[in-house]
């Protein structure tokens, strides 16, 4: 049965340095145990911290990087050599400093890439790469938004009431950039971990409200939970409109 976890650090950077700890953990285990290991990378200034942490830190060798397959949550619909673009700001911080398989990195399709700016068919492709069925995801990271969105389903948004493709295009995001592509909540819901990773006071509300039992509609963060565990992971702005204690590590 899926059990949610609640764990709350100091500050953003003791977030991110303890969040990649347990990423290398958890994606030795799953090697240890079944040979490979799927991630789902998010983008936001705590995602790419986290990868950032994982670069600099010597515990990353203790992964088998040539096993790893790596998918994006969403994915900003701007050039590939964008600086909004999530994939780009992961091989910065991260992938491009450890030895993947070059074919087990799965991007979402740029505006300039072999579809153009056909946003459709950039999802479709992206939701062929899923089929026939979506991966139980090893652990997927997200982020959140103050109005509670996570990946780059909005609130209220077409996309929060998809229930059959598992990727879909999103246009008119209330935040820039406006046109995007992401998982869907089926789809997200499919992961055997997903670890909510934010931090800040203007996070608080939404955290609160979807640890509250908020409904996906408005709070799509709440939709999001992992087959396995829901582990979310927060500093002490983003938790301080919770009115249970959760487990404050001190390192």
């Amino acid at each position: 049965m899926s059990k949610t976890e609640v764990v709350v650090y100091e500050n953003p950077d003791l977030l991110a340095a303890a969040t990649a700890a347990r990423l290398v953990t958890r994606i030795v285990d799953v090697q240890a145990a079944k040979g490979s290991a799927s991630v789902v990378l998010t983008g936001g200034g705590t995602g790419i911290a986290i990868l950032r942490e994982l670069r600099d830190s010597s515990a990353r060798d203790a992964v088998d990087w040539s096993r790893v397959d790596v998918y994006w949550g969403d994915e900003r619909f701007v050039p590939a050599d964008s600086d909004e673009r999530n994939e780009k700001q992961a091989r910065e911080a991260l992938l491009d400093h450890v030895p993947l398989d070059p074919k087990r990195v799965h991007a979402m399709a740029p505006s300039d890439g072999e579809f153009g700016d056909d946003v459709d068919a950039a999802a479709a492709a992206y939701a062929e790469l899923l089929t026939p069925e979506v991966p139980a995801f090893d652990v997927m990271l997200l982020g959140l938004g103050g109005e509670g969105h996570t990946a780059s389903i909005f609130p209220e948004s077409p996309a929060v009431y998809e229930q059959d493709r598992p990727v879909v295009a999103v246009r008119d995001c209330p935040k820039p950039p406006p046109t995007r592509i992401s998982l869907t909540l089926p789809a997200i819901r499919r992961a055997q971990d997903i670890w909510l990773v934010t931090g800040g006071d203007a996070k608080a509300d939404a955290v609160a409200q979807a640890l509250a039992g908020a409904g996906e509609v408005q709070i799509p963060v709440a939709g999001a939970r992992g087959s396995r565990r829901t582990l979310w992971l927060l500093d002490r702005g983003s938790a301080s409109k919770l009115t249970k204690v959760y487990q404050t590590p001190s390192a």
